[in-house]
């Protein structure tokens, strides 16, 4: 019976233990932004079209970083974007069982314990740009962008 007992005791030590350590993928996962109100190459792909006008690019892209103008001196619209994401993760459990024997500890505090943690760390960094050149009229006439994550 004491066998069956430390056993079945042992089983729910490792079961307690398995489910109390989440993995640094379920960490990450809690801790990401889906910010969807970002500037992206798709909103750039599919909005910003040749012959809009300024106001239209900025209520679909917001205000740009730099404002500069060409040889011409039309307007170029600049918007350079650096995000840096950082996820650390980090498990810890444990599990600590006191055997008793017909009612009293076992002499000694006989006990068993088990405990185990894992952990990890990553960094992404990610940069848009986007240039936007206006005619003289204040119309698109060209848009270009190039994006990067590393």
């Amino acid at each position: 019976m004491k066998i069956r007992s430390i056993a079945t005791l042992l089983s729910y030590a490792i079961l307690l233990t398995a489910l109390g350590c989440a993995s640094a993928a379920s960490h990450r996962a809690a801790v990401s932004d889906d910010n969807t109100g970002r500037l992206t190459v798709g909103t750039v792909q599919k909005e910003i079209r040749v012959g809009m006008s300024g106001a239209d690019v900025a209520s679909v892209l917001g205000s740009p970083n730099v404002v500069t103008t060409d040889e011409e001196r039309r307007e170029v619209w600049i918007y350079d974007k650096i995000s840096t994401e950082r996820a650390y993760s980090s498990s810890s459990g444990g599990v600590a069982a006191l055997v008793f024997a017909g009612g009293a500890s076992v002499a000694g505090g006989g006990g068993a314990s088990y405990s185990a943690s894992s952990g990890a760390s990553s960094t992404t960094q990610k940069t848009l740009t986007v240039i936007i050149k206006f005619d003289s009229e204040g119309l698109v006439r060209d848009f270009a962008y190039h994006s990067s994550k590393f």
